[in-house]
């Protein structure tokens, strides 16, 4: 999993939980087949709330990096990954009630090789100027399933099991101390 950086108004959400601070979830689906009526790349971009927000999504976000964008108001929820020794955790994406477009959005990128990223963004409701988390989750959806009612996908979180810590690889180059 990436080192995200929760902001401290974030946290203090969460922790305290205070009346009128509302989390709003938002999801990011791209894909190379995701183009708009001007075939330029688009997202399909969704909150988990009942009315649409306008957000500004981070500077080094992959489409309309630093703008502000539309989150439409979606059901969807997290299954999060089971706690085991297997290797890469993977989490359950669930979107209910999908609309027609995104049906048809979901079974072009299915129609490829590509995997679907889906990004995980956190705003506050009392600042949408940019996302909690910096960097945002990024996951490849795999075995997505779609039918009329929902759309149903594994993404695969980073291997934490088989990655090195601290991150370094200890070379001669980099360490000279090594070599005797």
């Amino acid at each position: 999993m990436p080192n995200t950086a929760l902001q401290a108004a974030i946290r203090q959400a969460y922790a305290q939980a205070p009346a009128g601070e509302v989390i709003l979830h938002t999801l990011e689906l791209r894909h190379p087949a995701f183009i708009d009526g001007l075939g330029n790349p688009t997202a399909v971009r969704v909150v988990r709330d009942r009315q649409a927000i306008t957000a500004r999504l981070e500077a080094s976000a992959p489409i309309d990096g630093g703008e502000l964008v539309e989150f439409v108001p979606f059901a969807f929820d997290f299954k999060l990954p089971d706690v085991d020794t297997d290797g890469a955790p993977e989490l359950e994406l669930v979107l209910d009630n999908v609309t027609r477009d995104l049906v048809d959005y979901i079974e072009l990128a299915l129609a490829t090789r590509d995997p679907i990223t889906a990004t995980y963004r956190p705003y506050l409701s009392t600042d949408t100027e940019g996302p909690q988390m910096d960097p945002p989750l990024h996951m490849q959806l795999g075995e997505v399933t779609v039918d009329v009612f929902k759309v149903v996908g594994r993404a695969r979180l980073d291997d934490l099991v088989n990655r090195s810590f601290p991150g370094w690889t200890y070379t001669a180059e980099k360490f000279p101390g090594l070599i005797r």
